[in-house]
């Protein structure tokens, strides 16, 4: 049986290019019983693991920091996410002292509120969305039976993005300029902080999302594309379904956030005024984008946490676990009924009792899908033969715990009690009752169960157990008298109260517990980092799970042996001698006789075998892009925008350098024995790429930021009565015709040299290219002239600061294409993009294919419904 290539169906390319597309896979799939059960001989398989483990060797010394591979960058993640979480709990407890008594002075106004905004931001920041990405990056291959990643160096930038931002945005309170507003700074409040506080959360928690997005984008195209062979979508392991949701929920709100950040820094460091009244501006805006990110994120953590509730619930019941296609199905839905809730949290905020009706029912409406998944965690629980590990401990304090949040978050759905409790300590005991039950106490269960993937020894029992009932205990007396504190009126978000209002008691039991849960995170800690070195040796696959995260041995770097062919959902339950078949090299890629890391690329749907992806090893070239990116974001903080614009090209031309060093890399075959006798090629363009996929993801992403943008326009036209002023100025309708012209041609320029290339007539394409981008600067130049010669004044009314947004964002991603095109002219007049090797010219004609789009989109908003308005 030969391998058909599905995902080239239907590729635009004519027949006559047939001799430069790739090589169709060719070869026996899915394998025998007769062709796993072959033998091989022990000196080729000793052989084939010196090779693998030669190819796959961490860098050592100094150069250790280089490494790009998951096995390091997800402990580093990890363990940073974990130092950030450590560092704004220390900010918590310090709070709790300063509200233990009435009238307290350990901590002046400003400063409680510097820490109040810190412990916020850093634990939503810095600690429970990265989390996720961390420990994703860190078993996400090993749940997949790949080596790696396809993108390895994106996640080591990303990671290094975080350290360097985190660091910036947390470190702030050592010099007294951190942000005072709230985790939120919403303003106008926050806008009338003196000094760069405001800066460092906009710009240092926008870099920080850089970093958040790249991991996004990286593990959906890893699930999508990098499966072992035979794994459908529908045998995927359910964390691989979470990652996929809560990646495309992460590409979805954190965008809004950006465009809000973008219009909040055009009016800290510009005074565009699109959050001040007496100009037109309304600080409702930041709320609504504030908050079309701030409520899906809480099911980005909670999400996260159900998927390990999901990996370690079948283990403990030794049995498959129950519902499967609905709890995929309640996974989507919680994912896209999250959307539909931001407006939850601005009940207050003297919206129309219309909308209030709707978000109420939304915000009830989401139980359904959340509870779908409970149920079916007990029936596993009730239908299998469970057993109460230490894991399983963490799991039921997690579900006592996030179901007593959950009672709470039914009440604060409902409008008119809302009202009531909307700024009391009540929200505060909730919020802490869900994020602890939906997140804290799961994710330390997932710690508890994979810490021998990863180290191959095992946590104690018994400080395990101390830490969970310190924990346990110390939580809910802190927190559950929050509930009663808040009813009797204590507002949140003060740094003190009079004696006289009898909240004393109650806020020092809070404290007083609140070092009871300090003391169980130090005993969980002290037994995270004295095992790695002392604790017990363990065997593989210590609590007898059925998913492929334990096949790994986490003494070789190698991650899987050979990458497995699965056709269960639980293979080393449910196929014949797996793990022995796998460490004996009987699957695909059991050796390295190039000396080069490589792992499979499969089919999206069914998971066939696509192409044999090689991988990139160490490289310091991603600490250069993340500090000069860093500089991009950083650097304006402090007024510098010279030096910031310096770094920006810097950066620019880090990356590009990156990418071409990789891009003009060709195998030196087309195809390879990927093992089974199955040959796969060594190179695809195309949507059978995963580069193609990464860009389609990213630009996803961006097109959402860029609606936000658009929202802003029509939430204003709606919201004020003078949007636009009377007899305001028009954007030049010429001008912005000629742009739409002049780009609709550098695309169509950009599109038609990928098709000539493809067709053998690279010079053709070279042609395009000169010609695409002179194009692209004249559309660009029009569109800037279009808003700047009618003498539309940014700082005079919200309506043309606005419009200027707009064009600038579409300019900054004209120049983003410019640069893209220019790319690959240098490529095709080196002969280093050749109709064979091509992948460069699909990638940036799908950037372009959006970026059409969004000129189009903006011509018309710009210059088009002004004058319909």
């Amino acid at each position: 049986m030969t391998v058909a290539d599905p995902e080239r169906l239907g590729r635009p390319i004519p027949a006559a290019a047939d001799r430069f597309a790739a090589p169709a896979p060719s070869g026996p799939f899915p394998p025998t019983p007769e062709m796993l059960a072959e033998p091989v001989p022990p000196d080729l398989a000793a052989a084939q693991e010196d090779r693998l483990r030669k190819a796959w060797k961490a860098p050592s010394g100094w150069r250790y920091w280089s490494a790009v591979n998951n096995s390091e960058v997800g402990v580093w993640y990890t363990l940073t996410c974990l130092a950030f979480m450590l560092g704004a709990g220390v900010l918590a407890l310090l709070m709790r002292v300063q509200l233990a008594v009435p009238e307290n002075g350990f901590l002046s106004a400003d400063r409680y509120n510097q820490f109040f905004t810190m412990h916020g931001s850093a634990m939503m920041f810095l600690f429970a969305v990265p989390m996720f990405e961390a420990v994703s990056i860190l078993l996400l291959p090993a749940l997949l039976g790949a080596r790696d990643l396809p993108f390895p160096r994106l996640s080591a930038f990303g990671y290094w993005c975080f350290l360097i931002g985190g660091v910036f945005v947390l470190g702030s309170v050592f010099f007294d300029a951190a942000p005072n507003s709230g985790w939120f700074m919403y303003p106008p409040v926050s806008l009338q902080q003196e000094g760069v506080g405001p800066d460092i959360w906009l710009l240092g928690l926008s870099f920080i999302e850089v970093a958040s997005i790249a991991a996004a984008v990286e593990l959906i195209v890893g699930t999508l594309k990098c499966r072992p062979p035979g794994m459908r979508v529908n045998l995927m392991p359910l964390y691989a379904w979470y990652v996929m949701v809560v990646g495309g929920m992460i590409l979805f709100a954190f965008p809004p956030l950006i465009a809000g950040d973008f219009l909040y820094e055009l009016q800290s460091g510009f005074d565009w005024p699109f959050f001040d009244p007496e100009r037109g501006g309304d600080p409702l805006l930041w709320q609504h984008l504030f908050w079309i990110f701030g409520h899906p994120e809480v099911y980005i953590i909670f999400l996260p946490s159900i998927a390990l509730t999901a990996m370690i619930v079948p283990t403990f019941a030794r049995r498959p676990i129950v519902g499967y296609s609905w709890i995929v199905l309640s996974a989507v839905g919680t994912g896209f009924l999250s959307f539909g809730l931001w407006v939850h949290h601005m009940f207050t905020t003297g919206l129309p009792a219309l909308s209030l009706g709707f978000f109420s029912a939304a915000s009830e409406a989401v139980v359904i899908p959340t509870g779908v998944q409970l149920f079916a965690f007990v029936a596993t629980l009730l239908a299998g033969r469970a057993r109460m590990g230490l894991p399983m401990l963490w799991i039921a304090g997690a579900l006592a715990i996030f179901t007593a949040g959950g009672l709470t978050g039914v009440m604060v759905a409902i409008a008119p009690f809302d009202w009531q409790a909307h700024d009391t300590y009540f929200v505060v005991a909730h919020l802490h009752y869900t994020l602890f039950g939906g997140f804290v106490f799961p994710v330390i269960a997932g710690a508890v169960y994979f810490y021998p993937v990863v180290t191959g020894r095992m946590l104690s029992e018994r400080l395990g157990r101390w830490a969970f009932w310190l924990i346990f205990a110390g939580f809910n007396i802190a927190f559950l008298p929050m509930h009663l504190t808040g009813l009797i009126g204590m507002p949140r978000r003060v740094f003190t109260y009079p004696a006289e209002m009898g909240w004393g008691g109650l806020n020092m039991v809070s404290t007083l517990a609140s070092f009871v849960i300090a003391a169980g995170f130090a005993v969980l800690v002290w037994d995270l980092l004295r095992a790695a070195w002392v604790g017990p040796r363990t065997s593989r696959n210590p609590w007898n799970a059925g998913t492929l995260e334990f096949v790994p041995d986490p003494d070789e770097n190698w991650g899987t042996r050979s990458i497995p062919y699965v056709h269960t959902r639980y293979p080393a339950w449910e196929q014949e001698a797996f793990v022995e078949r796998v460490d004996s090299g009987r699957f695909y890629l059991p050796d390295a006789p190039e000396g080069l890391r490589e792992t499979l690329v499969t089919s999206v749907i069914d998971a066939r075998p696509l192409q044999v992806l090689r991988v990139p090893g160490p490289s310091w070239i991603t600490h250069v892009a993340a500090l000069f990116t860093a500089g991009a974001f950083i650097l304006p903080v402090y007024h510098l925008y010279w030096a910031a614009g310096v770094s920006s090209a810097l950066a620019i031309l880090t990356v590009c350098v990156w990418l071409y060093l990789s891009a003009r890399s060709h195998p030196e075959a087309e195809t390879k024995d990927a093992g089974l006798g199955l040959r796969l090629p060594l190179y695809v363009s195309g949507p059978s790429s995963v580069g193609w996929w990464a860009m389609w993801i990213t630009m996803l992403g961006d097109a959402t930021a860029f609606a936000s943008l658009v929202f802003g326009v029509f939430f204003y036209w709606t919201a004020r009565p003078d949007f636009p002023p009377e007899g305001a100025a028009m954007a030049s309708g010429t001008l912005a015709v000629a742009a739409l012209v002049a780009l609709a041609l550098s695309w169509a320029l950009t599109l038609t040299a990928r098709v000539v290339n493809a067709r053998g007539r690279p010079w053709t394409a070279t042609l395009c290219l000169a010609v695409a981008p002179l194009l692209a600067v004249a559309g660009g130049a029009a569109l800037l002239g279009s808003v700047w010669l009618p003498d539309l004044d940014p700082t005079s009314h919200v309506y043309p600061a606005i419009l200027w947004a707009i064009v600038i964002w579409t300019l900054v991603h004209v120049g983003g294409g410019i640069i893209m095109q220019l790319f690959c002219l240098v490529g095709l007049l080196a002969g280093d993009f050749t109709p064979r090797h091509d992948a460069p010219l699909w990638n940036i004609t799908l950037f372009w294919h959006f970026l059409a789009l969004t000129v189009l989109v903006t011509v018309a908003v710009v210059a088009g419904l002004p004058r319909l308005l």
